[in-house]
């Protein structure tokens, strides 16, 4: 499947989960003029062609899968893996959104009385996200590069770490960010063009905190902004990824490994010291 032929499929299934959620919601209201298990053909298209396009990827990594990108980490400190392309790929569970070898990472304290809030099952239903280490930190750039995209105007939101506030964000925030479009999924995020056809993605940005803007050119271990909770985030927390293109609705996913740390497993602890990677 071609670039062109991603960037369509993607527009007409949002178009489809629009039609579906729209006609939900207007049965509410007034008797539609069909049948009512016609209204459900909107959503199985949309669904088909997930399918559709998740095989064609899956038959293209099988084939061209490319060769590990070496950059720097994108954080310094102490921190934590959470859906790592070191356990299994891809690691998401899906190929969209260029996030076939995409990573989660979420500071980890120093001090274990004041650590990061761990997910409860009743209360409290949310944290603020003061409360974690993650949120605020700084974000650099893993390469010398050119910023493509920057926004950081959307809200950070409260966490979702009890199973109220997961099923919340599962059942009805995260329908509605699937609707709204890549841009509400990622929430605040930088893209940055490494050269050679391989650009980076940085999502979940803090709102407001972004010091680049597209076109900037910047250095590794450049400040691009902090970690934030917004978009599809259940805390703070960075999700990092490369891809062969600068779109997310029609780019593919590109290994990476961080200099000095490899790919780190899920729930491995790893550490960046500050002099490897800041540029003062």
């Amino acid at each position: 499947m071609s670039v062109g032929q991603r960037k369509i499929a993607a527009l007409v299934k949002r178009v489809l989960w629009l039609v579906f959620f729209a006609q939900a919601i207007a049965s509410s209201f007034v008797d539609l003029p069909y049948n009512y298990w016609l209204g459900w053909l909107p959503a199985l298209g949309a669904i088909a062609i997930s399918v559709v396009t998740r095989r064609s990827v899956q038959q293209q990594i099988a084939v061209e899968r490319p060769a590990p990108v070496e950059v720097e980490p994108p954080v310094t400190g102490r921190w934590s893996a959470l859906n790592s392309p070191a356990d299994k790929v891809p690691s998401h569970g899906t190929h969209s959104l260029g996030q076939t070898y995409a990573i989660d990472i979420t500071a980890e304290s120093e001090d274990p009385e004041h650590g990061r809030p761990r997910p409860v099952w009743f209360w409290p239903i949310a944290w603020r996200n003061q409360d974690f280490p993650a949120f605020g930190a700084p974000l650099y750039a893993v390469a010398d590069a050119t910023v493509v995209h920057a926004e950081d105007g959307q809200r950070d939101h409260l966490s979702r770490s009890s199973l109220a506030g997961v099923l919340y964000f599962w059942l009805i925030e995260g329908v509605g960010r699937s609707i709204g479009g890549t841009r509400r999924i990622v929430g605040n995020h930088v893209v940055l063009d490494l050269g050679e056809g391989t650009y980076a993605v940085y999502a979940h940005v803090r709102q407001g905190s972004l010091k680049v803007r597209a076109g900037d050119k910047v250095l590794a271990g450049q400040v691009l902004g902090q970690c934030g909770n917004s978009g599809n985030s259940t805390e703070p927390h960075v999700h990092f990824q490369l891809m062969d293109g600068p779109d997310l609705d029609t780019a593919r996913g590109v290994p990476f490994t961080w200099r000095g740390v490899g790919v780190p497993a899920n729930g491995e602890v790893f550490t960046v010291a500050e002099a490897s990677t800041t540029v003062s």
